[in-house]
């Protein structure tokens, strides 16, 4: 039997409900009375959707906000070790997933959007800032160097943006206060 007549698995179902219990029980146990928790949140998965050949979509949690990815395909999965990082090349530009294993999850990896969760006051923030990094990373006009036209007249050259001012257009709030 030759290998183009072996069938695939079928695809893994979505991993949020998953990622949500798993880091909701990490946050009762784990990391119950830890100071960097911001209480007005809670920990949610969501937007996953098929990507390539994954799991893509956004873990907000009281104490991180990352993009997260899972396998959908197991024949597609690449293992990133643990700390060891990959990148992907998304419309807006390449990210840098970091690999990591949890027991009951499996192998995932993981992208920081925010750490510690402070800067927001509730969890609707959260929420919506999760939702705006899923639609920026599709959207090529967040690519640095996109072809969008320029302006008339040319703005001043701005200084570097970090990856979240990037994602969130904290260019168009101006400098932040020291």
């Amino acid at each position: 039997m030759n290998e183009a007549a072996v069938p695939s698995r079928p695809p893994l179902p979505s991993p949020a409900s998953a990622l949500q219990t798993r880091f909701e029980h990490i946050r009762q146990h784990q990391m119950a009375g830890v100071p960097m928790l911001n209480p007005a949140l809670r920990v949610q998965a969501l937007g996953f959707r098929p990507w390539s050949e994954h799991w893509l979509g956004v873990l907000v949690t009281p104490w991180f906000m990352n993009l997260v990815l899972f396998p959908r395909m197991h024949e597609h999965w690449q293992r990133v070790g643990e700390r060891e990082s990959r990148h992907y090349v998304f419309p807006a530009g390449v990210f840098e997933f970091i690999g990591s294993h949890d027991a009951e999850l499996g192998d995932y990896q993981a992208c920081s959007l925010f750490s510690p969760m402070f800067e927001f006051a509730d969890h609707a923030a959260a929420h919506d800032t999760a939702v705006a990094a899923l639609a920026a990373l599709f959207d090529a006009a967040h690519r640095p160097g996109s072809d969008a036209p320029p302006q008339d007249p040319p703005a001043p050259a701005k200084p570097a943006l970090s990856k979240r001012d990037f994602l969130f257009g904290g260019a168009a709030r101006g400098p932040r206060e020291p």
